[in-house]
């Protein structure tokens, strides 16, 4: 990466492979290309991509809050007495990680919980991804700091672009407008063909934004988690978000850090 060559990835994760894309985005000094985008995709591919890319960016939970799993393990131990306090605000320490609460600061969203929303199924297929990357030799730090993947949301990404993005889930000319947007932004980002497969697949989207993410993670351009956080962030997954807009993700300083090395020593 030397020579300001690389290639990033997202993954948009569904529960199965109908659902799950991916993208992988081939960058040089002088523009970038979106080289791959693929709907219904398996580990398998997805795990054979991840070895050839500086970050892979994966749209789903990497964990589950502390707290929820405590609460699920002490809850399973009879012997111990059942306590739970059962209120709304302590519900809420179950229900959202810390990245979750940081990520509502920055765009002002809530993420969807991964202990109470459907996307836990998400995040079981997740948890298995992740096994399968470290048994292939990658390196997987939940916190994002180190290694081969990096956890990111593409709808908080749009926000803290700015991006006016209301429906873009579910009207293909949102999206249309959204591409639109993306090519006066990033000219010297080349979509070719594979730009309508963003129009008509949400999917096909938001893996092209979760690679985008992935290369400000890859260039040291996100926020990481802070030092009080970090071994929580290391259980829990943390959602990196690009601190640049769009524009300024092709070019990056040799004094930015790079990405870690993403394969286990041997």
């Amino acid at each position: 990466m030397s020579d300001g060559t690389m290639r990033t990835g997202g993954v948009d994760l569904a529960a199965e492979n109908k659902g799950t894309a991916l993208a992988v985005i081939e960058w040089t000094p002088d523009r970038a290309r979106l080289e791959q985008l693929s709907l219904d995709v398996d580990d398998a591919e997805i795990t054979e991509v991840a070895a050839g890319v500086a970050r892979l960016g994966i749209d789903c939970a990497f964990g589950w809050p502390d707290e929820f799993v405590g609460f699920v393990t002490a809850h399973a131990d009879l012997a111990q007495p059942q306590t739970p306090d059962g209120g709304m605000a302590w519900r809420r320490t179950l229900a959202y990680r810390q990245t979750d609460r940081q990520v509502r600061e920055r765009s002002g969203r809530w993420p969807l919980s991964v202990s109470t929303d459907r996307i836990g199924l998400t995040a079981m297929r997740c948890a298995g991804l992740l096994g399968r990357l470290a048994g292939s030799g990658l390196v997987v730090d939940r916190s994002g700091r180190d290694g081969a993947v990096v956890e990111v949301y593409p709808g908080a990404t749009l926000r803290v672009w700015k991006w006016e993005m209301r429906g873009y889930r579910s009207d293909p000319e949102v999206r249309r407008s959204l591409v639109q947007r993306m090519r006066r932004e990033a000219p010297w980002f080349e979509l070719g063909a594979r730009a309508e497969l963003m129009v008509e697949s949400t999917d096909a989207f938001d893996a092209v934004v979760a690679a985008l993410a992935a290369r400000a993670a890859a260039t040291g351009r996100y926020d990481p988690p802070p030092a009080e956080h970090q071994e929580r962030a290391e259980r829990e997954g943390w959602i990196i978000l690009p601190s640049c807009p769009l524009g300024e993700l092709l070019h990056w300083r040799s004094t930015e850090s790079p990405a870690s090395a993403t394969r286990t020593a041997r």
